[in-house]
Protein backbone atom coordinates (compact mmCIF):
# COMPACT_ATOMS: atom_id res chain seq x y z
CA UNK A 1 0.00 0.00 0.00
CA UNK A 2 1.25 3.48 -0.81
CA UNK A 3 -0.07 6.92 0.10
CA UNK A 4 2.64 8.62 -1.94
CA UNK A 5 1.98 12.34 -2.43
CA UNK A 6 -1.24 12.21 -0.39
CA UNK A 7 -1.70 14.96 2.20
CA UNK A 8 -3.03 14.07 5.65
CA UNK A 9 -4.09 16.19 8.61
CA UNK A 10 -4.01 14.49 12.02
CA UNK A 11 -5.63 16.35 14.92
CA UNK A 12 -4.04 15.73 18.29
CA UNK A 13 -1.14 14.46 16.24
CA UNK A 14 1.87 14.91 18.52
CA UNK A 15 1.15 12.25 21.17
CA UNK A 16 -0.50 8.89 21.74
CA UNK A 17 -2.58 7.38 18.97
CA UNK A 18 -2.41 10.59 16.94
CA UNK A 19 1.39 10.52 16.81
CA UNK A 20 1.37 6.85 15.83
CA UNK A 21 -1.12 7.62 13.04
CA UNK A 22 0.95 10.49 11.71
CA UNK A 23 4.09 8.35 11.65
CA UNK A 24 2.34 5.40 10.00
CA UNK A 25 0.76 7.54 7.29
CA UNK A 26 4.16 9.09 6.67
CA UNK A 27 5.71 5.62 6.47
CA UNK A 28 3.22 4.92 3.67
CA UNK A 29 4.38 8.03 1.80
CA UNK A 30 1.96 10.77 2.90
CA UNK A 31 2.88 14.34 3.75
CA UNK A 32 1.59 15.24 7.20
CA UNK A 33 0.05 18.23 8.97
CA UNK A 34 0.42 17.67 12.71
CA UNK A 35 -2.13 19.53 14.83
CA UNK A 36 -1.07 20.24 18.41
CA UNK A 37 -2.00 22.47 21.34
CA UNK A 38 0.89 21.92 23.75
CA UNK A 39 4.46 20.54 23.63
CA UNK A 40 5.78 22.15 20.44
CA UNK A 41 9.11 20.43 21.10
CA UNK A 42 7.41 17.03 20.70
CA UNK A 43 5.94 18.21 17.40
CA UNK A 44 9.36 19.35 16.19
CA UNK A 45 10.86 15.95 17.00
CA UNK A 46 8.01 14.26 15.16
CA UNK A 47 8.56 16.46 12.11
CA UNK A 48 12.20 15.37 12.07
CA UNK A 49 11.17 11.71 12.24
CA UNK A 50 8.85 12.16 9.27
CA UNK A 51 11.39 14.06 7.21
CA UNK A 52 13.86 11.24 7.85
CA UNK A 53 11.41 8.93 6.07
CA UNK A 54 11.60 11.15 3.00
CA UNK A 55 8.24 12.84 3.53
CA UNK A 56 7.32 16.37 4.51
CA UNK A 57 5.60 17.50 7.69
CA UNK A 58 4.51 20.73 9.32
CA UNK A 59 3.23 21.34 12.81
CA UNK A 60 0.30 23.70 13.29
CA UNK A 61 -0.77 24.92 16.72
CA UNK A 62 -4.56 24.84 16.65
CA UNK A 63 -7.33 24.36 19.21
CA UNK A 64 -9.71 22.01 17.40
CA UNK A 65 -12.63 23.03 19.61
CA UNK A 66 -12.61 26.30 17.62
CA UNK A 67 -13.86 26.30 14.04
CA UNK A 68 -11.46 29.06 13.01
CA UNK A 69 -8.53 26.92 14.18
CA UNK A 70 -9.81 23.94 12.20
CA UNK A 71 -9.98 26.19 9.16
CA UNK A 72 -6.40 27.22 9.90
CA UNK A 73 -5.35 23.56 9.69
CA UNK A 74 -7.00 23.22 6.28
CA UNK A 75 -5.48 26.47 5.05
CA UNK A 76 -1.98 25.56 6.24
CA UNK A 77 -2.22 22.14 4.58
CA UNK A 78 -3.23 23.69 1.27
CA UNK A 79 -0.59 26.41 1.58
CA UNK A 80 2.18 23.87 2.26
CA UNK A 81 1.11 20.93 0.09
CA UNK A 82 -1.60 22.15 -2.28
CA UNK A 83 -4.47 19.93 -1.13
CA UNK A 84 -6.04 17.74 1.60
CA UNK A 85 -6.62 14.05 0.87
CA UNK A 86 -6.97 12.55 4.34
CA UNK A 87 -8.49 14.11 7.45
CA UNK A 88 -8.02 12.20 10.70
CA UNK A 89 -10.23 13.56 13.49
CA UNK A 90 -8.29 12.08 16.41
CA UNK A 91 -8.11 14.71 19.17
CA UNK A 92 -9.95 13.62 22.29
CA UNK A 93 -10.25 14.04 26.06
CA UNK A 94 -12.23 12.50 28.88
CA UNK A 95 -13.18 13.49 32.43
CA UNK A 96 -14.01 10.08 33.96
CA UNK A 97 -17.12 11.57 35.57
CA UNK A 98 -20.63 10.16 35.85
CA UNK A 99 -24.04 11.50 34.88
CA UNK A 100 -24.52 12.84 38.41
CA UNK A 101 -21.04 14.30 38.81
CA UNK A 102 -20.23 15.91 35.44
CA UNK A 103 -20.16 19.71 35.53
CA UNK A 104 -21.24 21.95 32.67
CA UNK A 105 -17.62 22.94 32.08
CA UNK A 106 -16.50 19.31 31.92
CA UNK A 107 -19.34 18.42 29.56
CA UNK A 108 -18.59 21.35 27.26
CA UNK A 109 -14.88 20.54 27.16
CA UNK A 110 -15.40 16.91 26.19
CA UNK A 111 -18.09 17.62 23.62
CA UNK A 112 -16.20 20.52 22.04
CA UNK A 113 -12.87 18.71 21.69
CA UNK A 114 -14.26 15.29 20.79
CA UNK A 115 -17.47 15.83 18.85
CA UNK A 116 -17.63 19.46 17.72
CA UNK A 117 -14.09 19.21 16.34
CA UNK A 118 -14.93 16.03 14.44
CA UNK A 119 -18.09 17.56 12.98
CA UNK A 120 -16.47 20.75 11.74
CA UNK A 121 -13.25 18.96 10.85
CA UNK A 122 -15.34 16.71 8.62
CA UNK A 123 -17.26 19.65 7.17
CA UNK A 124 -14.23 21.80 6.38
CA UNK A 125 -12.14 18.94 5.03
CA UNK A 126 -15.02 17.80 2.81
CA UNK A 127 -15.46 21.31 1.41
CA UNK A 128 -11.77 21.42 0.52
CA UNK A 129 -11.89 17.94 -1.02
CA UNK A 130 -14.89 18.90 -3.15
CA UNK A 131 -13.17 22.13 -4.21
CA UNK A 132 -9.99 20.37 -5.32
CA UNK A 133 -11.74 17.29 -6.76
CA UNK A 134 -10.74 13.64 -6.61
CA UNK A 135 -12.55 12.62 -3.43
CA UNK A 136 -10.85 11.91 -0.12
CA UNK A 137 -10.91 10.06 3.17
CA UNK A 138 -12.20 11.28 6.52
CA UNK A 139 -11.34 8.98 9.41
CA UNK A 140 -12.87 9.56 12.83
CA UNK A 141 -11.07 8.03 15.80
CA UNK A 142 -13.93 7.05 18.05
CA UNK A 143 -13.85 4.27 20.66
CA UNK A 144 -15.57 1.06 21.64
CA UNK A 145 -17.57 3.47 23.79
CA UNK A 146 -19.41 4.83 20.76
CA UNK A 147 -21.53 1.71 21.31
CA UNK A 148 -20.41 0.13 24.59
CA UNK A 149 -21.38 2.00 27.80
CA UNK A 150 -18.71 2.99 30.33
CA UNK A 151 -20.38 3.96 33.61
CA UNK A 152 -18.47 6.78 35.24
CA UNK A 153 -17.43 8.35 31.91
CA UNK A 154 -20.74 9.55 30.55
CA UNK A 155 -19.78 12.67 28.59
CA UNK A 156 -16.99 10.77 26.82
CA UNK A 157 -19.37 7.98 25.81
CA UNK A 158 -21.89 10.55 24.62
CA UNK A 159 -19.28 12.29 22.47
CA UNK A 160 -18.18 9.01 20.90
CA UNK A 161 -21.78 7.99 20.26
CA UNK A 162 -22.19 11.28 18.42
CA UNK A 163 -19.12 10.51 16.33
CA UNK A 164 -20.71 7.20 15.40
CA UNK A 165 -23.72 8.95 13.87
CA UNK A 166 -21.55 11.67 12.33
CA UNK A 167 -19.57 8.95 10.55
CA UNK A 168 -22.70 7.22 9.30
CA UNK A 169 -24.64 10.29 8.25
CA UNK A 170 -21.76 12.24 6.71
CA UNK A 171 -20.64 9.06 4.97
CA UNK A 172 -23.99 8.85 3.20
CA UNK A 173 -24.11 12.56 2.40
CA UNK A 174 -20.61 12.65 0.95
CA UNK A 175 -20.60 9.34 -0.93
CA UNK A 176 -21.59 10.97 -4.22
CA UNK A 177 -18.41 13.09 -3.98
CA UNK A 178 -16.27 9.96 -3.45
CA UNK A 179 -15.41 11.18 0.04
CA UNK A 180 -15.37 8.14 2.31
CA UNK A 181 -16.06 8.60 6.01
CA UNK A 182 -15.07 5.78 8.34
CA UNK A 183 -14.63 5.45 12.09
CA UNK A 184 -11.93 3.54 13.93
CA UNK A 185 -12.99 2.34 17.37
CA UNK A 186 -10.05 1.40 19.58
CA UNK A 187 -10.45 -0.55 22.78
CA UNK A 188 -7.90 -0.17 25.57
CA UNK A 189 -4.66 1.31 24.20
CA UNK A 190 -1.34 2.06 25.88
CA UNK A 191 -1.54 5.85 25.68
CA UNK A 192 -1.35 8.79 28.13
CA UNK A 193 -5.17 8.90 28.38
CA UNK A 194 -5.05 5.46 30.08
CA UNK A 195 -2.06 6.08 32.35
CA UNK A 196 -4.13 5.93 35.56
CA UNK A 197 -5.28 2.42 34.67
CA UNK A 198 -1.82 1.33 33.54
CA UNK A 199 -0.33 2.38 36.90
CA UNK A 200 -2.90 0.38 38.88
CA UNK A 201 -1.94 -3.33 38.96
CA UNK A 202 -5.39 -4.42 40.14
CA UNK A 203 -7.18 -2.43 37.43
CA UNK A 204 -4.75 -3.70 34.79
CA UNK A 205 -5.28 -7.31 35.74
CA UNK A 206 -9.05 -6.85 35.63
CA UNK A 207 -8.77 -5.19 32.22
CA UNK A 208 -6.55 -7.90 30.77
CA UNK A 209 -8.97 -10.56 31.95
CA UNK A 210 -11.78 -8.75 30.10
CA UNK A 211 -9.88 -8.61 26.80
CA UNK A 212 -9.87 -11.94 24.89
CA UNK A 213 -6.40 -11.17 23.49
CA UNK A 214 -5.24 -10.56 27.06
CA UNK A 215 -3.49 -7.22 26.60
CA UNK A 216 -3.91 -3.56 25.74
CA UNK A 217 -3.24 -2.46 22.16
CA UNK A 218 -0.14 -0.61 21.06
CA UNK A 219 -0.79 2.75 19.38
CA UNK A 220 0.87 1.45 16.22
CA UNK A 221 -1.76 -1.29 15.96
CA UNK A 222 -4.49 1.34 15.76
CA UNK A 223 -2.44 3.42 13.35
CA UNK A 224 -2.10 0.49 10.95
CA UNK A 225 -5.90 0.26 10.74
CA UNK A 226 -6.09 3.97 9.92
CA UNK A 227 -3.44 3.60 7.22
CA UNK A 228 -5.41 0.75 5.65
CA UNK A 229 -8.59 2.84 5.62
CA UNK A 230 -6.70 5.72 4.01
CA UNK A 231 -5.46 3.50 1.18
CA UNK A 232 -6.83 1.83 -1.93
CA UNK A 233 -7.69 -1.38 -0.10
CA UNK A 234 -10.56 0.36 1.69
CA UNK A 235 -12.06 2.00 -1.42
CA UNK A 236 -15.49 0.41 -0.82
CA UNK A 237 -15.81 1.23 2.87
CA UNK A 238 -17.81 4.19 4.17
CA UNK A 239 -20.37 5.14 6.82
CA UNK A 240 -19.19 2.46 9.25
CA UNK A 241 -16.80 1.89 12.14
CA UNK A 242 -13.94 -0.59 12.25
CA UNK A 243 -13.33 -1.77 15.82
CA UNK A 244 -9.82 -2.69 16.96
CA UNK A 245 -10.45 -3.87 20.50
CA UNK A 246 -8.88 -7.29 20.95
CA UNK A 247 -12.39 -8.72 21.21
CA UNK A 248 -13.26 -6.58 24.24
CA UNK A 249 -16.79 -5.68 23.12
CA UNK A 250 -17.65 -9.34 22.67
CA UNK A 251 -16.02 -10.84 25.74
CA UNK A 252 -18.28 -13.13 27.72
CA UNK A 253 -18.00 -15.31 30.84
CA UNK A 254 -19.74 -18.01 28.81
CA UNK A 255 -23.03 -17.93 30.70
Amino acid sequence: MSLKRKVAIVTGGNSGIGKAIALELAAQGANIVIDYVVHPEATEDEEKQIRAMGDQAIGVQADVSKVEDLQLLIDKAVEAFGRVDIMVNNAGVETRTSTLDTTEAQYDKVMNINLKSAFFGTQLAAKQMIKQGGGGRIINITSVHEDWPMPGNTAYCLSKGGMRMLTRTAGLELASQNILVVGVGPGAVETPINVSTMQDPVAMQKLKEAIPLGRMAKSKEIASVVAFLAGDGASYMTATTVFADGGLMHSSPGL
